[in-house]
């Protein structure tokens, strides 16, 4: 209960009325269903969505790739906070998309990757997610590895030819060479400071037990670590991680939606 903006403490929240000038009472309610820091882009679609509910309050429609923008001006310049854009980009479109940057924030190109459904279907039975229980500021690891990032432009490049060979993979290749895959990329990313003796352990368990590859999701240093194993030996992972956390999921199509509107 505030008077105004400037007194309320949750960034997102005051970031996006100070954005919007929403200078009218009203009044926010939020459920989630994850614990924030998690490295699911929870951050970015809570901005996503809240800015989507104002700008409907206010009788404003706007396109995703409006609303992408915002979301990155809000958190990246309104709050500050040291983030990426695909989060935004991925809460506002959803989907299973190829995403590229260009220099400029609003240049953005989002190409959906089209797999027909049985594909997809299984796609999401080689996927297992674990909340490790270890808590991370995304910003503050962020900030660390964009230092680095400068300092290894080779390895850079060497994660951006990844996402080619994913995309074609995805489109007609073999799962186990995109699990594959994606033991590659992480190798990659944990020289950039991704990961801790906690976070290898589990890694290390999971890849014994079966699976093919994985990562932490997000920035690192915690979260959720996703793992990619064939759909027969699940069981034997998630044996080998006792004590954490499954957490089951679904892939989102849509992004961001107003699920009631009334000019009333």
């Amino acid at each position: 209960m505030v008077q105004d903006n400037s007194e309320i403490e949750h960034p997102a929240i005051r970031g996006c009325l100070e954005y919007l000038n929403m200078k009218d009472g009203l009044e926010i309610h939020h459920d989630g269903d994850l614990p924030g820091r998690s490295g699911m882009g929870s951050s970015a679609s809570f901005t996503v969505g809240l800015l989507h509910a104002v700008h409907a309050l206010k009788s404003e429609m706007i396109s995703k790739r409006r609303l992408a923008i915002e979301a990155m001006e809000v958190d990246q310049d309104v709050v500050k906070e040291i983030v990426g854009s695909q989060d935004h980009v991925a809460a506002a479109f959803g989907g299973l998309n190829r995403i590229g940057f260009g220099g400029d924030r609003s240049d953005f190109i989002v190409k959906p990757i089209i797999v027909d459904k049985a594909r997809f279907k299984m796609l999401r039975r080689h996927i297992l997610l674990f909340y490790t229980g270890l808590s991370r500021h995304a910003s503050e690891v962020a900030a660390k590895q964009v230092v680095k990032f400068d300092r290894n432009p080779a390895l850079v490049g060497q994660m951006a030819d990844l996402a080619d060979e994913g995309e074609a993979i995805l489109l007609s290749g073999s799962f186990r060479d995109f699990g594959t895959l994606l033991h590659d990329a992480w190798q990659i990313k944990r020289h950039f400071g991704a990961s801790n003796e906690a976070i290898d352990d589990l890694y290390e368990k999971a890849l014994k037990a079966g699976a093919i590859g994985g990562k932490i999701l997000g920035a690192g240093e915690g979260g959720m670590l996703m793992i990619f194993v064939e759909p027969e030996l699940r069981e034997g992972v998630r044996k080998a991680m006792p004590g954490l956390l499954e957490v089951p999921f679904e892939f989102e199509t849509q992004g961001s939606q107003i699920v009631y509107y009334s000019e009333e």
